[in-house]
């Protein structure tokens, strides 16, 4: 049996929970910050988990997260 690969790119945007769950950054937070508020832009600093509807995908490119 063949090993999985590993999608490169999904890697370095999720990492894993110690509860399995999958973690990720918020977006909008790279440019055009000036007319952001700071309240927003300090929201978006905080991680927060994955849609629970994307994360069979998820596993399945993730095989060993």
């Amino acid at each position: 049996m063949p090993k999985f690969k590993t999608k490169k790119s999904a890697a370095k945007r999720f990492s894993a929970t110690g509860t399995g769950k999958l973690k990720r950054m918020k977006a909008n937070k790279s440019h055009i910050l000036t007319k952001k508020t700071t309240k927003r832009k300090r929201g978006l600093r905080q991680a927060t988990l994955a849609d629970k509807t994307n994360e069979k995908v998820m596993k399945k490119i993730l095989p060993y997260l």
